[in-house]
Parts: structure tokens; sequence; C-alpha cells
């Protein structure tokens, strides 16, 4: 990975000569092998799609989730290993329930995902552990309104109206580009996500996957929770009819 030298990439807490840490590095690819996450906010809540790869046909329905509920006003989606995005979770269940302990309110998502964010970059610190190969999302409904957070592996975060990770980010981000987030609903962002999933799908690499669809909105009541089943299957519809119509599009093109 690097043409300077070797043995740079032994220890997260080593700088190359060129000032990369290849650890950390390693950990983004691991989010980038990943199964596409995205995260949408608009004008009344924050909606997650997931593309959760089946690797099994084995595997029961809804097993190995990958959007989490931290409290009941936040949740989370991940890309990357499953394993470190529970402990992620976990610290940010804790940090949650801390603060409402301590202040008898819920913790507002700005500060969720600092925190979160500074557990994740302490882990590229010390050569005694390695950082966490995994990225994730937090959205909340809070007194600010609907809030939209991202955190890498280097401990990076950054506020959004819209952001993907994963395998296919870059052809997502395309797609949530040309959405107008400001003037959407949340019922009208549940379909587009559904869609967005659906269009970067790559269809001969990861044959089969599930589709996860979570939102914190008003119509949630201002609670994290998984899209109804109706509006999911609604969603569901809409996002296979757009696949047909861009296929179609292709087709005549040729």
């Amino acid at each position: 990975m690097s043409s300077i030298g070797t043995g740079y990439d032994l220890s997260a807490s080593q700088f190359s000569p060129d000032g990369r840490v290849f650890q950390v590095e390693y950990a983004q690819k691991a989010v980038e092998n990943s199964g596409t996450a995205v995260g949408l906010r608009c004008k009344d809540g924050v909606v997650f799609a997931v593309e959760k790869i089946i690797t099994s046909k084995l595997y029961e329905p809804g097993a190995n989730k990958r959007i989490f509920t931290v409290d009941t006003h936040a949740g989370i989606a991940c890309a990357g290993l499953l394993a470190d995005a529970r402990a992620i979770v976990d610290v940010a269940r804790i940090e949650a329930s801390n603060y409402r302990a301590e202040y008898g309110m819920p913790i507002p998502c700005m500060l969720l995902a600092e925190r979160v964010s500074t557990y994740l970059h302490a882990y590229t610190l010390y050569s005694a552990v390695r950082p966490y190969g995994c990225s994730v999302m937090i959205g909340a409904f809070d007194k600010d309104g609907p809030q939209l957070y991202l955190t890498d592996p280097a401990g990076m975060c950054n506020g959004f109206f819209g952001c993907a990770v994963g395998k296919a980010k870059q052809n997502a981000k395309t797609e949530i580009e040309k959405l107008k987030l400001k003037d959407l609903s949340c019922k009208d962002l549940v379909k587009e996500a559904a869609k967005i999933i659906y269009l970067v799908h790559d269809e001969v690499k990861d044959r089969h996957f599930e589709l996860e669809l979570s939102w914190v909105c008003k119509e949630s009541g201002g609670r994290h929770q998984r899209v109804p089943k109706e509006l999911y299957e609604e969603a569901e519809r809409y996002a296979k009819a757009a696949l047909v119509e861009d296929s179609s599009d292709e087709d005549e093109e040729m």
C-alpha cells in the first residue's frame, strides 16, 4: 500500500513517513466492502435504509440487523464489521443512558455523535488495540429537530442532510443529490431511500439482500423505530418499479 516502505502498518499508533496511518485506512476499507447504508434527513425527520447482504440462504430472516435503537429518540445504522458495530452501539447506549440519568433529558444528537466519535478516535492512538472497522450514522429527533451525523473509523464526525457508506456509496450519493430533501416528508423519504438501495445494489456480486428501513420523525412520535409494515411494503414496491423503469431506460439507450 505504501511506495515508501513496509512495516508502517503494524501498529495503529504509528505514522508512515508520508503521514498516513495504514491501520485506519484498512479499517475504512472494511467499511467499503460492506453493504450500502443510507441516511437521509428531511424537514420532519431522519430515515435510515440499509442493504443487508444475505451470504447464506440458511440465515433466519431479520437476523444480524444493521440498524439499532440507541435511545427512544435516537438510532444508529452501520456499515462495516457487524461485531465492531455492536460494540459501538453499546457505547452509544451507555452514553445516552448516563446523560439521561445525569440531566433527566434525552442526549442531544450532536453530543452523542461527538462522544461516539471520540471513542472511535481513541482506538487509533494505541498499539495494543486496532481501529474499529465500521462507520456509523447517528440520527435523532431532539429539541433542535431532526439531526443526522456520520462517524468513520478515524473518529471524524460530520453532520449531514444525506450521507451514504458502504460498497456503492458514490452511486448512492449521486442519487441523494438529486433529491430536494428540505421539501420532502419522511413518508416520501422512506420510498426514496428504498429506491436508492435497490438502484445501487449489485445483482452480479451480491445476489440476495434484505432491505432494512427505520425512521425517527413526527410521524413516529419522535421515537426511533422500524418503518411500519404497510409503508415498508409500499416502499419496496416503489423501489422495484423504479428499478424496472431504470433497466428499461438503459435498454432503450442501447
